[in-house]
C-alpha cells in the first residue's frame, strides 16, 4: 500500500473534511474513488481511523461511525440538550414506549415477522411496525418461507446511526435471565406463529375455494335467461365483491 493509503495527517484531514461536508453516510466505494483505492481498503482505513478518532487524546463532540458499507460523522448523544438549544430544535419526535419495545424485539431477534412481535408483546404491533418503517429504523427485505409468506423485518443502517452503533454486535449485552427469557419467548413465538399461519392458511384456502365455486355458479346462472332478475343479479354480484374484499384482508393478515 502506497504512502497516501496509510493514515497520514493528510489522509485523516481529507477523510474528515469529506464526511463533514457530506453530512450523511458516505459509502466506502465513494471514498475509494476519492483516494483512488478499493472500497475494501477505504473501509480498512476508516475503521482504523475511527478507533483513533473516537478514543484519541483530542476531546471531540462528534464521533466517527463505521458501518458495514458506509461511514458518517455524528454528534455525541451526550450533548443533545445543548444542540437543541443552539439550533432551536423543539423536544419531540421521540419513539413511544410501544415503538421502543417493538424495536428492541426486532433488534435482538431479527429477522422476525409481525406475528412473532405480537406474540412476544402480547398485543397488536401493526402501528408500531408501521411507524418504525416510516422512520426508516426497520425494513422488510424478504419473506418467511412458510404458508402466507409473511414479511421478515430487520433493523437498518439508520437504526445503527441513530443509536450510535457501528454494528449489531455493539448492542448492549443481555443478562443471563434476559437471555433465558428471550429463548423461551422465541420458542413460544415460533410455535404460536406456526399455529396461527396454519389456521389462517386453512381459512384462506376454504374461503377461496368457496368464492371460486360461487363465482363460477354465478357466471353460469347469469348467462341463463330468466335465472336472475336484475335486482337479484346486482345483489349477488355485490355479495361476491364484498367476500373478495374480505378475502384480501385475510391475505394482508397473513403477510
Amino acid at each position: 500500500m502506497s504512502e497516501i493509503f496509510t493514515l497520514s495527517d493528510q489522509t485523516k484531514e481529507v477523510l474528515e473534511a469529506v464526511l463533514f461536508a457530506a453530512g450523511h453516510p458516505v459509502t466506502y466505494e465513494k471514498l475509494g474513488q476519492v483516494f483512488e483505492i478499493s472500497a475494501r481498503e477505504a473501509k480498512s482505513i476508516v475503521e482504523e481511523y475511527a478507533v483513533e478518532y473516537n478514543n484519541g487524546k483530542v476531546t471531540r463532540g462528534i464521533m466517527l461511525l463505521a458501518f458495514e458499507d458506509c461511514c458518517q460523522l455524528c454528534t455525541k448523544e451526550d450533548y443533545i440538550r445543548e444542540i437543541r438549544i443552539a439550533l432551536g430544535i423543539r423536544r419531540g419526535g421521540n419513539l413511544s414506549a410501544s415503538s421502543l419495545e417493538t424495536l428492541s424485539i426486532i433488534a435482538y431477534n431479527q429477522p422476525v415477522t409481525r406475528a412473532y412481535i405480537d406474540t412476544v408483546r402480547g398485543v397488536d404491533s401493526s402501528y408500531a411496525v408501521s411507524s418504525l418503517t416510516e422512520r426508516g429504523l426497520i425494513e422488510s427485505k424478504s419473506r418467511l418461507d412458510a404458508p402466507g409468506r409473511p414479511m421478515l423485518y430487520t433493523t437498518t443502517t439508520a437504526f445503527l446511526r441513530c443509536f450510535g452503533l457501528n454494528s449489531l454486535e455493539d448492542l448492549p449485552a443481555l443478562s443471563e435471565s434476559d437471555v433465558n427469557l428471550l429463548d423461551s419467548l422465541k420458542e413460544m413465538g415460533g410455535e404460536q406463529l406456526t399455529t396461527e399461519i396454519d389456521e389462517k392458511n386453512a381459512e384462506y384456502s376454504s374461503r377461496a375455494e368457496k368464492l371460486n365455486s360461487d363465482v363460477k355458479s354465478f357466471n353460469i346462472c347469469a348467462g341463463t335467461e330468466g335465472c336472475y332478475t336484475l335486482y337479484q343479479y346486482n345483489l349477488r354480484r355485490a355479495e361476491l365483491v364484498e367476500e373478495e374484499k374480505n378475502l384480501n384482508l385475510l391475505i394482508d393478515e397473513l403477510n
